[in-house]
C-alpha cells in the first residue's frame, strides 16, 4: 500500500518536472462549481473487538472479517473556495461484502463457517479538499471528512440454506482521509485518489447466538481506489444556464 502512494504521489512529479508545457484549463480553480463522476473499485473491511466473555463461549474459537473486492459510483459536485481549498459532495453507490469467517470446535474438531455479508451502501460524503500549487498540469491533494452510509442490503431476508447468519445495522458514520493526483487535459480535469474509510458506530445487530455475543463491536471500514472525471465550466449545463435567465 505504501508503495503505491509514492507512486501516485512521485513519479507524476518527476514527469512533469522536466520541462514547463503550456497549461491545459489555465483558468479551472476560478470556475467555483464543477460537476462530474467517480468510478472506483472498493475493498470492504472490518475492525472487530470480541466480547469480554469470548474465551469463556463454548464453541466459536475465533472471528474474522476477510475483504472482499467491490465497486463505487459517485456523482460529483466541488466548490472552490479558493485555488487551494475545496468543498466536494459525492452521492453515489457503494457496492461490496465482507466474509465473516468464524472458526468453530464441536467438541471433536474444528471447523470453518464463513458468511457472506453483502452490502449495497448508500453513500454521502461531504468532503474538504487540500490542493497544491500545480506544476504544469499536475498536482498532488489531500482530502478529508465525513460521510452517511446506508446500507440497502441491511434490510434483505436471510435465505433458510444462508442461515446461521448475523445482520448489520442499516446506519454507519464514518471519517475519511485520502490523497490524489490531479490531471489537467485539454477538456476536464482527471484525477486518481486513494481513500480510506473509518466507521464510528457498531453495525451488529445481537441476536440470541453466540456469533453475535462473541463481538463487543464491529466498526466497518473501506479501502478505496477511485478515478474521478470533472468538467472545466458549468456553462454547458443547461439547468444553471435557466436560472441564470431568471
Amino acid at each position: 500500500m505504501r508503495q503505491l502512494l509514492l507512486i501516485i504521489i512521485f513519479v507524476p512529479s518527476l514527469v512533469f518536472s522536466q520541462a514547463a508545457k503550456p497549461l491545459n484549463l489555465p483558468k479551472y480553480d476560478m470556475v467555483k462549481l464543477h460537476f462530474g463522476m467517480a468510478l472506483g473499485v472498493n475493498q470492504m473491511r472490518a475492525n472487530i473487538q470480541n466480547a469480554d466473555n469470548f474465551y469463556n463461549l463454548d464453541s466459536i474459537y475465533s472471528v474474522e472479517c476477510n475483504p472482499q473486492i467491490g465497486f463505487n459510483i459517485n456523482i460529483v459536485a466541488n466548490y472552490n473556495i479558493n485555488k487551494y481549498f475545496s468543498v466536494r459532495f459525492l452521492p453515489g453507490l457503494n457496492f461490496g461484502q465482507r466474509n465473516m469467517e468464524y472458526v468453530l470446535f464441536n467438541g471433536e474438531k474444528f471447523e470453518t463457517k464463513i458468511m457472506e455479508m453483502e452490502s449495497t451502501y448508500l453513500d454521502f460524503p461531504l468532503l474538504f479538499e487540500l490542493k497544491a500549487a500545480r506544476l504544469n498540469n499536475f498536482r498532488v491533494y489531500m482530502v478529508g471528512g465525513f460521510s452517511y452510509k446506508y446500507d440497502l442490503s441491511s434490510q434483505k431476508k436471510i435465505a433458510d440454506e444462508d442461515r446461521p447468519k448475523i445482520r448489520f445495522k442499516p446506519n454507519v458514520l464514518s471519517y475519511e482521509i485520502g490523497v490524489g493526483t490531479d490531471f489537467f487535459l485539454e477538456y476536464f480535469k482527471f484525477a486518481i485518489e486513494v481513500k480510506y474509510v473509518f466507521g464510528l458506530n457498531n453495525v451488529i445487530r445481537y441476536d440470541d447466538s453466540q456469533f453475535t455475543s462473541s463481538m463487543q463491536s464491529l466498526t466497518p471500514k473501506m479501502f478505496n481506489v477511485t478515478l474521478l472525471f470533472e468538467g472545466s465550466d458549468v456553462e454547458g449545463l443547461n439547468f444553471l444556464k435557466w436560472f441564470r435567465k431568471k
